[in-house]
């Protein structure tokens, strides 16, 4: 294996995978009731219980990766005479990309022969994990470090990533969101759809009155933005709303079917920003779609 894959758990990976693929996770964590935990193990997080608890008011907080946790885990690696390829969760809503940036200054002081390349995804979960899996393949395929790199920033700007929230308080309280908009959609009902931008930040680009309306809206973007469907693996990441992740997977499949749809719980770090009952969709468009 020509280099290491190392990424964070916002990419929102199934466990399998990652063990099959080798690829290296360093932890958000996150505190409830003061207990400070992280979650490395998507198949053991209890989804439902965290987010029912989110709804009847426990409140979580996070906490951004410091430079020493990136230490830690990728110094192994390079001792094993591993080069490394980071692939990272958006800067535009996380400081936690340029703590790895710190930290590979750093490493490569210690560690001179090695080759580091970094990628900044401009995106969170699947919109982060999809670029993982990516980047796994062509280094199974035997593309070099560099090389990878190369193709996974090209392809972060190709990056659809549009979702709904149940409730825009959440957002509203990381700053995700304007309060007055907040206010407005949690009276009203009315679901904003956001999607990530060029920049990496999370912006509204329509409104829909009803969750049903606002999953029909997410199925015609992708009807609307998709590049060749057939041949990529679109994400679904939900919070707690599997019977809307059902019903989203059923309006895909009917223009156009991609090769896989990978659906998955939202990892707790993530998901308790976005909050309980959201819906999210990933998939690759053309090269402006994060500017439509």
């Amino acid at each position: 294996m020509s280099f290491s894959i190392v990424t964070d758990t916002s990419a929102n990976l199934p466990t399998p995978w990652l063990e099959e693929h080798d690829v290296t996770v360093i932890p958000f964590h996150y505190t409830v009731n003061g207990r400070e935990m992280a979650c490395l193990d998507t198949e053991a997080f209890n989804g439902a219980a965290f987010y029912t608890a989110m709804r009847n008011g426990t409140a979580v907080t996070t906490s951004q990766i410091n430079p020493q946790a990136y230490i830690d885990t990728i110094t192994p690696l390079l001792q094993a005479g591993r080069d490394i390829l980071f692939v990272g969760m958006s800067s535009g809503i996380s400081g936690s990309f340029q703590s790895a940036q710190i930290a590979v200054t750093q490493l490569r002081e210690s560690f001179p022969g090695r080759e580091f390349r970094m990628v900044d995804t401009l995106g969170a979960s699947l919109g982060e994990g999809i670029l993982v899996m990516r980047a796994a393949e062509y280094r199974d395929r035997g593309m070099s470090l560099s090389e990878t790199a190369k193709i996974l920033l090209s392809m972060r700007r190709n990056m659809c990533q549009v979702f709904m929230v149940d409730d825009l308080m959440f957002l509203k309280k990381t700053g995700r969101v304007s309060g007055a908009a907040a206010l407005v959609g949690t009276v009203l009902q009315i679901k904003p759809l956001l999607k990530g931008n060029d920049k990496g930040q999370i912006v509204t680009y329509a409104k829909a009155r009803g969750r049903r309306k606002a999953i029909d809206a997410l199925a015609k973007r992708y009807d609307e933005l998709v590049v060749d469907a057939s041949s990529q693996v679109v994400g679904i990441a939900h919070a707690d709303c599997e019977k809307d992740a059902d019903l989203l997977t059923t309006l895909l499949m009917r223009n156009h079917p991609p090769k896989e749809i990978l659906t998955v719980m939202y990892e707790p770090v993530t998901g308790s920003h976005v909050g309980p009952g959201t819906l999210a969709l990933f998939f690759l468009g053309d090269e402006d779609v994060r500017m439509k």
